[in-house]
């Protein structure tokens, strides 16, 4: 084994939970047709590294199940200002001995939280 591939986060829109994730900077990877007329809907970051699929066929994974999802960042508070300007909700930010965390909850109820080392 070498590294975490490709995560998935359960939506019951992917087109609406695909603006969501562009809102936070990912972009798209590949969106194409997929099974029983469903999409294929890879995100990831610019630069590569661990990918996202939005979801929508696992029965054991419903949406909004996902939580304690975490994005390293460099400015938690520049991030906010960026996300409220894009009208995304972001929560207030934690100041933590081991960091400073915020939670953004996607449309399905997926808990992302960003994170910026102390």
């Amino acid at each position: 084994m070498k590294a975490i591939e490709i995560i998935s986060i359960p939506v019951t829109d992917q087109q609406r939970a695909k603006q969501f994730y562009l809102n936070l900077g990912f972009e798209i990877v590949v969106e194409a047709p997929y099974q029983h007329g469903q999409k294929w809907i890879q995100m990831g970051f610019p630069g590569g590294g661990v990918f996202i699929t939005l979801v929508t066929w696992f029965d054991n994974m419903p949406p909004g199940c996902i939580n304690g999802f975490v994005i390293k960042t460099g400015d938690v508070a520049k991030d906010r200002e960026e996300l409220l300007a894009k009208g995304v909700q972001p929560e207030e930010i934690d100041d933590t001995p081991w960091g400073k965390f915020m939670a953004v909850v996607d449309p399905d109820g997926n808990r992302i939280s960003l994170h910026q080392d102390k």
